[in-house]
């Protein structure tokens, strides 16, 4: 009999490429992800995986046994959501992966609402970076992920997974307050001499906000890099760089600089991802339930999508 642990495996490795990353994604070794692997074979009588140069990749049997091992868990899923639905309480454990400014926006109020309406409910948070979402959904690594899509980013849902927009979060440029003779700057244009701090290379972020500046007819002269956002509100407000930052991150700090609306006034989608299959899972509801609330409360808070952004705090 084929051992669904070890499908697992073979899926996973579908996904990741090596026996390496399997190993790192799932906290095993990567000899005892071979062992496993050479087990499934022998339980499926057929070779599954075969070696290409230093690495593995998988055979026409292999493919095949992915494509039923990924039916078999999302099977799984709904059975485990339809017995959770028999429960008069919600209950259990739910594992969200969430970035940097939804964390700081959201995660608190969230935390609240759950432990007030739903006591029995656990949630652990972690953040990752958005992009790296989707594997780490599809390998059980989450149970939700918060992510989020820049203009022109965009990229339907993977296979397997299900996903729904959250809210429209909108993006800015953010300078200094105390430009002196360059507070008439007032187009996006304006600020080709700049110093810019992005995000870093390949990032979905970072693409975006290349491709902006290009539209508007300059290259920027990009002087800083980091993934932290909190680090791109400083350099700004310092006098040092200029930065292209979405609303979410004023949900926990008062803005000291000038905003400056980027052309068609662009957001991005902020959306909730689950594993198909698992969505009617009563726990994943209320949560999604509970975001969708305090998505709503920001999204009244902040109006007009043309108006500065403020915090509750300010």
């Amino acid at each position: 009999m084929l051992n669904l642990h070890r499908m697992r495996l073979l899926v996973e490795l579908h996904r990741r490429g090596t026996l390496a990353e399997v190993a790192a994604a799932l906290s095993y070794s990567p000899s005892s992800v071979s062992q496993q692997l050479s087990q499934l074979q022998s339980e499926a009588g057929v070779e599954l995986i075969e070696p290409v140069g230093r690495g593995v990749r998988l055979t026409a049997a292999g493919e095949i046994l992915v494509r039923h091992a990924e039916m078999i868990l999302r099977q799984i899923d709904r059975a485990e959501a339809d017995l959770a639905a028999t429960r008069s309480e919600i209950v259990g454990e739910l594992k969200v992966a969430t970035f940097q400014t939804a964390a700081i926006a959201l995660i608190p109020d969230i935390l609240t609402i759950v432990s007030e309406r739903h006591p029995a409910l656990t949630l652990y948070f972690t953040e990752i970076q958005p992009d790296a979402g989707t594997a780490a959904l599809l390998a059980r690594e989450f149970d939700l992920v918060l992510g989020e899509q820049y203009p022109g980013q965009e990229h339907p849902p993977a296979t397997g997974i299900e996903r729904q927009r959250l809210f429209s979060d909108a993006l800015r440029l953010y300078t200094a307050g105390n430009e002196g003779r360059h507070t008439n700057r007032t187009q996006l244009s304006d600020f080709a001499d700049a110093h810019w701090v992005f995000e870093p290379r390949g990032k979905p972020a970072r693409a975006w906000a290349e491709a902006v500046c290009r539209a508007a007819g300059f290259e920027p002269r990009v002087r800083f890099e980091s993934a932290d956002l909190l680090v791109h509100v400083q350099l700004v407000e310092t006098g040092h760089a200029t930065a292209l930052l979405p609303d979410l991150v004023w949900g926990s700090r008062c803005p000291t600089g000038r905003f400056v609306a980027p052309p068609g006034a662009p957001t991005r989608d902020v959306f909730t991802a689950v594993r198909a299959g698992a969505e009617t899972r009563p726990a994943l509801v209320a949560l999604r339930g509970v975001l969708g609330e305090t998505a709503g409360r920001l999204e009244l808070d902040s109006g007009h999508e043309h108006r500065a952004p403020t915090s509750t705090r300010c």
